[in-house]
Parts: C-alpha cells; structure tokens; sequence
C-alpha cells in the first residue's frame, strides 16, 4: 500500500509524454461531455456557490465523483475528525468530471482527493467505454490534479460490483485492475480495492449492502466503503501531520 508522499516522476520525457496524453484525452472527454452540460450545469454552479458561502479548512479532502459520492450522506461523520468537502454529481462519468474539473476542484488544496466514478461502463451497448478507454479518461483526470494541486495525493476507489450490472462485470473487473496498474505507474496516485468487500462467498454481489436498486449502496453498504477507504487514507494523514 502507498501511503505518505510520493516523489513526482523525474524523467522529463516521462512528464511531457503524460501532458500530451491527458491534452489528447481531455479533448476526447470534452466531446462527450458536452451532451450532458445541461445536465450538470445546476449541479456545479451549487458546488461553486457552497465554495464561495463555505470556509472549508485548507485539510479538508476532496472527494469527487458520481452519485454514490453524492448520496454519502453520512460522509462528514464517516470522514471525521478530517473535514470533507463532498462533490459527487448524478450519474456523472469521468469525461463529466474531466470537462468540469476545474470547476471541481475550485481553489481547494486538498491533501487527498479521492475519486469514484462507475458509470463508464454501465451494460449499454450503445455508450460503454472500453476498459481501456475509460481508463485513459481516468489518467486524464489524474493528469488534471496533479498539474492543479501539485502536493495532494489521488485516491482511486475501484468500481464496485452490483447486481444491477453484473452482466458488464468482466468489462468493469478489467478497468479496475487497469486502474490498479495506472495508480502502480502514477506518482501519489492509490488505487483502493473494494470487489472482497460486497461480494460473498457464491462469489456475487452481496445485496444486503445495497438499495433495493440494486446499485447503489446502503448505509451497512457505506460502513464498509468508509472502512475501506479510511484504511489507505489514515496512514497518509497521520504521516502528513508529523
């Protein structure tokens, strides 16, 4: 497991190279954004208006993503005694959080921010990403924080198996471990595994930690997640406040 920091990679072929890529796949994510703008527009100017009406401490870590980020409602207290600013909007993929990072991410300085997005592959023939694509996005993303906030470490929670989507699951288990090999390559970025935790012993998802949705999680659901991810987040914290 990574934890405290990280050096940035050295070799300035290695930095341009990923710049270029995150350029090529920011312009890709852009194009699919678009067709949501609409969507989302309300949502992010209430984020930037909670920005400018919150005086969030400059600890507070950033979480970003869709809507199992959105509907955490029990995250302050989960996360605490760390302070918590929550952005997670709708069904959002990661081309929407790529095309509205900026907005995102604000002037906030996080020393984490932690990331969960699961809608690029959802059992839709017609808009599922490849594995390989949605995870490009995801490196665009990461390319993203680190340019803006430089010192901050990115966590990636791992989509999680549902029943709901459970046909696409194979699609899904691919992007996480591509997800777990780009966090291995990637400066100050973790990857945060979850399949052991919501799937039982027959090897499916356990619904008792979801919403009759069969999606989403539930609040026995969240206790697990915050465990999870408290895991890889304490040890990083602590170190950071030595």
């Amino acid at each position: 497991m990574k934890t405290g920091r990280i050096r940035p990679l050295e070799h300035p072929f290695a930095r341009g190279l990923m710049v270029i890529l995150a350029m090529i796949c920011t312009r890709g994510a852009d194009s699919i954004a678009r067709a949501n703008e609409n969507r989302w527009e309300s949502a992010i100017k209430a984020f930037e208006q909670d920005d400018r009406e919150t005086a969030y401490p400059a600890e507070a870590i950033l979480f970003v993503g869709s809507s199992s980020i959105r509907l955490w409602d029990s995250l302050p207290t989960d996360m605490a005694p760390y302070p918590v600013v929550q952005r997670g909007f709708g069904g959002a993929a990661t081309a929407d959080v790529i095309h509205y990072a900026d907005r995102l991410l604000g002037n906030h300085q996080p020393p984490a921010v932690v990331l969960f997005v699961a809608n690029d592959i959802r059992g839709n023939a017609e808009s599922d990403l490849s594995p390989a694509t949605a995870a490009d996005l995801f490196a665009s993303f990461v390319s993203q924080v680190h340019s803006r906030i430089p010192d901050t470490t990115l966590f990636i929670v791992a989509v999680t198996p549902t029943a709901s989507r459970w046909s696409v699951w194979p699609q899904i288990q691919k992007l996480n471990h591509l997800l777990a090999r780009l966090c291995d390559e990637t400066a100050d970025t973790v990857f945060i595994p979850t399949a052991d935790i919501y799937l039982g012993p027959d090897g499916r998802p356990r619904d008792e930690l979801f919403r009759s949705d069969r999606l989403h999680l539930n609040a026995a659901g969240y206790a697990h997640w915050t465990k999870r991810i408290r895991s890889y987040l304490d040890p990083l914290l602590t170190c950071r406040e030595r």
